[in-house]
């Protein structure tokens, strides 16, 4: 029978299957070019990992739909009940710097709503994990955001955040901004209070947030597009509003404080 939790085990024992390979080219000079569209960097590493992941997870649940940053786009897909959400590495710029904090973020969605997620840096041997029905957990331990106000709040997201129009009054809130390269460790970083928030007005991509949305969400983290809104995943454009990821008091505060 499978279920979000047996799919929990296949997204984490695949994950921790291909820390390896990404460890490989890391910090060896690995082959890199611009995508098409100013879309960013990808790496052969990007492509060596995604082969494995769709090469494992496309045996082990063949009825299920791909939804890679790495692979062709397949319209299948949103006819499938089930989906794999897969950025292979998260955070390219940094792995290309042969900075740590990269990883696989891995997720399985029923429908519109994510069900099973894991997020794994190799370089710092973390490893993020949760399914709809149990806790989100960190090498196993359990984990929770903090219940921090807007004053003074670690924020983790972009410099152009900072510009006065994207806040009600031109008044920008009294926040730190912090920053980490791989947008689904951001995810995870707030939802195991290490940080306070975790903030994004751009569009962004399905596969970046949709194993980090799901941790954060059992973390006790309020999870939303920049709107508010709940976010709707296996979509046709595979792109959401944004995204404000923080304890239930100061994802209210941002949400309230953005134009």
């Amino acid at each position: 029978m499978q279920g979000p939790e047996a799919d929990l085990q296949l997204l984490t024992q695949a994950a921790l299957d291909v820390g390896p390979i990404a460890l490989r080219f890391w910090r060896n000079d690995p082959q890199a070019w611009d995508k098409a569209g100013d879309a960013g960097p990808v790496t052969e590493a990007d492509l060596a990992v995604n082969d494995a992941l769709l090469a494992r997870l496309s045996a082990a649940r063949p009825g299920y739909g791909w939804l890679s940053e790495e692979s062709e786009a397949n319209p299948e897909r949103l006819d499938a009940e089930h989906c794999f959400i897969i950025d292979p590495i998260d955070g390219t710029r940094a792995f290309i710097d042969g900075q740590e904090g990269f990883a696989h973020s891995l997720a399985v969605a029923r429908g519109d709503r994510i069900t099973a997620a894991v997020v794994h840096l190799p370089a710092l041997e973390l490893t993020y994990a949760a399914h709809e029905g149990g806790p989100a957990l960190l090498n196993g331990q359990p984990i929770a955001p903090t219940d921090a106000d807007i004053d003074g709040a670690q924020v983790l997201t972009y410099r152009g955040v900072t510009d006065p129009a994207h806040w009600k009054g031109g008044r920008l809130p009294p926040f730190q901004r912090q920053f980490r390269s791989s947008l689904a460790w951001r995810l995870c970083l707030a939802a195991e209070g290490r940080f306070d928030a975790a903030l994004s007005l751009r569009a962004a991509w399905e596969w970046d947030i949709a194993a980090g949305s799901l941790i954060a969400e059992r973390a006790g983290a309020t999870v939303s597009d920049r709107r508010g809104g709940r976010m709707r995943f296996n979509s046709p454009r595979a792109l959401l509003d944004g995204m404000v990821v923080a304890g239930p008091r100061l994802h209210g505060q941002l949400i309230a404080a953005l134009a």
